[in-house]
Order: structure tokens, then sequence, then C-alpha cells
């Protein structure tokens, strides 16, 4: 036995041997060194990349060069994610999370696609690969965990860059209870993802001309994902690209920015664009077939193998997964089992994702929309002619109206079947509504433009599956009645302070406290408490008690109540301000003891308990009350703060700790030349020895976004390294 195991070690040994990065043959060499010499990467006062090649494709190959440079673990570990190969290198936790991806993403499907891809688009996927080989080759001291070698066709499994794409709908607990027979503990985010989590997405707003000072048009740009998780840089070529903004670890196109004459900012849509069929299955002989009409259809069963870590070797789990026309099986209920169906054109997507960051007005713009290959994201778009717009989810497909799509249809039934997808000009959509503002935070359309909103009653109701949100009632506010923005007023109205969510649960709170009996101790217990919260204005400070004192009430009566999140209504706090008077006192009384307890009174300061701090490079940060951080004001966006901060306490610390929220933010005016503000948290490097690693992080705290040098002329004197990759 131990003989076997021997060989095992060895044979693993030499794989890893095998796999180690190899010199480039003569082409491959060759073309490297033609991309280098065309390549010129500008490092400005903050560290951020501006690329400049001859081509496209030259500026692919430097911007990954230089996202490499910057952070090449994050660069690798999402497209470990994206490929379903993260077990290899985290261990077996990882093996269904992994067996979730390769139920979409296959090699083979991608390398044929990618052989098929239009000439342009595969010169720019050679590129990619080519930018990050390079590097490794010039960079031997960097050891990557799994992949020694990028492919082109990679760059297709991984085209939109959302964080948490359509496939993480599919639930990893159902999956493994389906296909499972061993139990594995799945990796700690797991517990994360299916509990009580931050709201996901962005907030993305558009000013017209007619409401800004400069009768220009303005964007805001604010991603909330969760930290870390895009580089910021601008990318430029010969060939008519000029592109800035935020670009998802190991991606070449700019995700979320602008170039000189247009700027996109995406959101998380509430589109339905993923259906679940209920699936009537039954077993012949050693296969099963399923229902469909009158027919019995062979179930699909093919087996998947996926490779994990297990120590210093390699195992590997095989696991026969199942799929019907509809698509794979990924769980059980009720004796059904259930298929899943989404969106799968990863040409058409890395298309549309990079093609857009060349367009140059709206017309164009809208073009690209016509790909439909955006699933999962809202855009709000402005350009330098003075056009703001808003496009609802990109990929929405036709249905019978007379199932409801929120829960799984019966995929026995053919009426089901998707019917192709809806045009954009059947979605919903602005464009230059008479308000001259529209925003989107994640919440519904219906009031992207306060009364030149796009009308419920005009589509079916599977466009929209969410609600609005704490934080669309905040944008409104800052938004409605407002004249002559200027790019400082709109990073004013980003950072606005105040709490929408507790404009009905505070008054119901006080009035709580007001109708209590003088005998009940709860009346004396927090008599102090009550006088504070009823002179607050709801407003969030780094000094403010009643900020402290009001979020761990919020925390603490959610959890007891609940309230908020997407498809909560227009008034997510309804039910906290309907609930017992006795309830919401217990719950003041628990949050004031709480605070007690771990920072030594409930007259804490929120600067105190709300910090920033990034201590290392990993990309799960420890976090620890001894270590530096930095006060940060405003809070979860759950009570409708616009400036997220997702933070709570962690295993061994009192303070709670950011981990998403806010993590790139900018504002854009468009003319005859571009100009743009931005921060992003920490800062650009992920390299803890590099000055840029968290240099941004006190501007990020406060709200205080840097000059954007868009052009060359702005770098003259703010130019810390230019060199050829």
């Amino acid at each position: 036995m131990k003989r076997h195991v021997k060989q095992l070690v060895l044979l693993v040994a030499a794989a890893s041997a095998a796999l180690a990065f190899q010199p480039a043959a003569a082409p491959e060499a060759a073309r490297w060194k033609q991309h280098a010499g065309d390549v010129t990467i500008v490092r400005d006062d903050w560290g951020i990349a501006h690329v400049y090649g001859k081509t496209d494709a030259d500026a692919v190959f430097g911007m990954m060069y230089a996202q490499a440079e910057d952070d090449f673990n994050r660069v690798e570990t999402n497209y470990l994610n994206a490929m379903g190969r993260l077990a290899e290198a985290e261990g077996e936790s990882r093996v269904y999370q992994d067996l979730r991806m390769k139920l979409f993403i296959d090699p083979v499907a991608l390398k044929s696609q990618y052989a098929t891809s239009p000439a342009w688009l595969k010169t720019l996927m050679d590129a990619f690969a080519d930018g990050l080989n390079y590097y490794l080759s010039k960079h031997p001291e960097v050891k990557p965990r799994v992949i020694q070698r990028f492919e082109p066709w990679m760059a297709l499994s991984f085209t939109e860059g959302s964080i948490g794409g359509d496939i993480e709908r599919v639930n990893l607990n159902q999956l493994q209870s389906f296909y499972g027979k061993d139990p594995v503990r799945l990796a700690f985010h797991q517990a994360v993802e299916n509990g009580p989590a931050e709201p996901g997405g962005s907030n993305g707003i558009a000013i017209a001309p007619s409401n800004t000072a400069a009768h220009r048009a303005l964007l805001l740009i604010n991603p909330h994902t969760s930290f870390f998780f895009r580089s910021e840089l601008q990318m430029v070529s010969g060939q008519g690209l000029n592109a800035y903004g935020a670009v998802t670890w190991g991606q070449f196109f700019i995700y979320q920015g602008f170039n000189e004459r247009t700027g996109w900012m995406h959101t998380s849509s509430g589109v339905d664009a993923v259906d679940e069929y209920l699936e009537t299955v039954q077993k012949k002989g050693d296969s099963f077939f399923y229902k469909y009409g009158n027919e019995d259809r062979p179930v699909m069963a093919a087996q998947i193998a996926v490779p994990y870590r297990t120590g210093n070797t390699m195992a590997e789990k095989k696991l026969t997964v199942y799929r019907t026309h509809h698509g794979p099986i990924v769980r059980e209920t009720n004796g059904k089992w259930v298929s899943i169906r989404l969106m799968q054109e990863p040409i058409k997507a890395l298309e549309q994702s990079y093609t857009r960051t060349k367009a140059k007005d709206y017309k164009s713009f809208r073009q690209t929309m016509e790909l439909k290959a955006n699933s999962s994201n809202n855009t709000i778009f402005a350009d330098a002619d003075g056009d703001i717009a808003y496009f609802h989810g990109n990929f929405i497909p036709k249905r019978d109206t007379s199932f409801d799509w929120t829960k799984p249809v019966d995929g026995g039934n053919p009426a089901t079947e998707w019917k192709g997808l809806h045009a954009v000009a059947e979605t919903p959509q602005l464009l230059n509504p008479k308000s001259g503002w529209l925003y989107n935070t994640n919440n519904w359309p219906w009031s992207a433009a306060g009364p030149s909103s796009p009308n419920k009653a005009d589509y079916p109701a599977y466009v929209e599956s969410g609600g609005e949100s704490a934080r669309g009632l905040h944008a409104i506010r800052v938004l409605e009645n407002k004249k002559d923005f200027t790019l400082d007023s709109l990073i004013a109205a980003a950072y606005d302070s105040y709490l929408t969510w507790f404009e009905k649960p505070m008054p119901a709170l006080i009035k709580a406290w007001d109708g209590t009996p003088a005998a009940n101790p709860l009346k004396v217990k927090l008599a102090p408490q009550i006088a504070l919260l009823r002179a607050w204005d709801l407003r969030w400070a780094v000094t403010s008690v009643p900020t402290s004192l009001a979020v761990f009430w919020g925390e603490d009566v959610r959890r007891r109540v609940g309230g908020g999140g997407r498809g909560s209504g227009t008034s997510p706090d309804d039910a906290i301000a309907k609930a017992p008077a006795e309830q919401l006192l217990q719950s003041l009384a628990a949050a004031s003891d709480k605070l007690a307890a771990d920072f030594g009174s409930w007259k804490t300061p929120w600067g105190d308990i709300n910090r920033f701090q990034r201590l290392t490079g990993d990309i799960v940060q420890p976090f620890n009350d001894s270590g530096a951080s930095i006060p940060v004001g405003f809070t979860s966006a759950q009570f409708g703060s616009l400036a997220s901060f997702g933070a709570r306490a962690y295993p061994g610390t009192k303070k709670w700790y950011g981990t998403s929220g806010n993590s790139f933010v900018a504002v854009v005016e468009f003319g005859d030349r571009v100009r743009a503000k931005a921060v992003t948290a920490g800062g650009e490097s992920g390299d803890p020895k590099s000055p840029h690693f968290n240099d941004q992080a006190k501007r990020y705290s406060t709200g205080e976004l840097r000059e954007v040098y868009f052009y060359r002329d702005q770098l003259e004197g703010h130019t810390r390294r230019e060199y050829h990759p």
C-alpha cells in the first residue's frame, strides 16, 4: 500500500513539473516581443495603470500584464472559480462549487466556440492569454496555485463581470444533497450564502444637462461588491479605444466606466432571466426518463470528474450528472427533479462587454445592447451629446404569462418553453426623461425617473421580480427637485448621510416608549436612549451615538420581526413599524446591552465601531481589533445608505469591519473633454509592501474622491513610472 501511495505522490509531482511554466515557442515569443514593444504602461500617483497600445490587441495584452502585476492571485482565482477548478487549489470543500460551474462551463465546448469566434475577438482572446503568460515568463517568482498557462478560450468562461453571476443562483447545499453521497463540509462562504447577507449590487445615477450647472451630462458609477474585486485602469489604442474604469480581475474590458464620449454603469437587475422546471422522472431499467407532453424522453446522463487537492496530492470525485433539454438537474423537491435554464451565450456576452467600451454615442451603445447578452444587469448610461438612458436587464426570454415564473414551472408542459427573447424596445427603458435624472439602486425600475418612470402595467410580471428599497427611496430624495448639479454636488448626493429605512420604524419606537406605562422597567431603562433618538436627524456620522444605537437596534429588530430586502414592496420597513411596542422596546434594550458589553457603554460613537481594515493581500481578510483601522461613517445599504458599507463583527473582534459595499466610486462629466473623479477601496495593489496597497483608504472612508488622469497631458507631473511590459 505504501508503495502505491509513493507512486501516486511521484505521479502528482511529475504532473506538476510538466505543468510548470514552459518556455515560449518561437512564434509565441515573437508575438510577445511584438506586443511588449507596442505597449507603454504609465503608472500614476496612485499606482493606476494607463495602458497605451498601437492596436486593441496591444492594449489588451498590456492591461492583462498590468493586472497581473497588481494582483495575480485575484486574476487566477477568478478563473479557478469561473472554470470550476477551485478545489484543485483549496481542497474537497470546494468540490460542489466546482461541480456547479462544470454543469455549465465545458472546456471542450469553449474551445470550439473560440475557434468559430469572429476574427477580431479571437485576436483579443489571444492577446489576453499572451499578456498573462508573458507576465508569468517574466516573473518566475510568482507561483500560480493551479493555472500554469492561460489559453485564449478561457476568456469565454468569464464574460460578464458581475459578482455572483447567474450560475450562482444554483444553491450549493441543494446541489450537494442531490448529487452527493458522502457528506463534505462546504467552504465557510456557503454558510454566508445561505444566511442573511448585505444586499449586493450598486448605485447608478445619470443627470441630464438641463439639471447641471455646466449643462453637461453627469454619471455616477458606484458598484457595490466585495472589496478589492476589481482593478482600476485605463486602456487606450490607436484603433479608437480609450476606456477608463473598473475591471473585474482577469477580464480584458472595462466593466463599469467611461470613454471620452460615453459612460456606463451596471446595477444588479431584478429581471427574471433564470427559470427552474419541475421534471417528472421515472426509472426504466438502468435509465431515467422524463415526461414532456405525451412523450417519455431519456434523461441525459454524463460523468463529471472534479479534481481536488488533499494535502500535497490530488484526488478526484466522479459524479454522474443529469440534464433535460431545459438544462442540468440541480435539486429535487417533492419527488420532482428540478432543472434550470439560463443564458449561455459566451461569445455574444464577451462581444457585448468589449464593444460597448468603444461606443461613441447613444445609438452605437444601443446597438451593443441588441446582442441581448447581459443577463443580470441593468445599465445606466450618459454621453457627451447630453443623452441619459436606462436599460433594463438585457436578456429576457418571452414566456406565457399565465404561469408564475417566480416559482418552478411544469417542465412536462410544452407551454412553459421560452419563445425567443424580448427585443430591447420591449423592455423597461428610459431615454432623456422629463425629470432630467434617472437612477437604479437594484430596486425596481418603476421609480427610476420619478414621474417619468416606466409603467409597471406595460410589461409582463417576469421583467422585474423585485420591489422598492430604502436605498431607492433615498435616491429619489436626493435627486428630485434639484437643479445645477456639479461633479462635487453629485458626490455629495452619493454620500448623503440620511438613513431612509428609519423613517417609519424610529417614530414607531418612540411612540412605543411614550405609550409604555411608567411601571414598566423598560420605561426607565430606555429613557436616555429614547431622548437621544427623539432628537436624531436620521443621519449617520462617525461621531454619532444615535447612529450606533439605531443600527444595533435595527439589526436586532430585523432579526426578530423581519423587514427589508428585495421584493418587500414600497415600504420595506412596514413590518417593523407595525410590530408590538414591547418587542420594539426589548430590541432597544438588547441593543443597548450589546453596545455596553462590547464597547463599555451604549454611548459609543459610530466611528469607534464601524471600521475599514486591510492588513493582508488575502482574498478573505483577517480582522484584528489591535490592528490599524479607519472609522467609516456610512452604514449598511439595508438602512438606506447610498454609500454602502457591509460590516459586522468577526470571531475575536468587537469592532465591525467592512468587506463589501462601495468598492469603486466615480463621477464623470461629459463635454468637449471628459472630467472625472474616483476612489477605490484600499488601493490599487494587492501587495501589502506596495505604497498603493492602502493609499486610498482614508479617501475611501470619507468620500474624498481624487482627480482622474484621463488625458495624457493630465499625467504630466503625476507619472511615477513609464515602461514597456
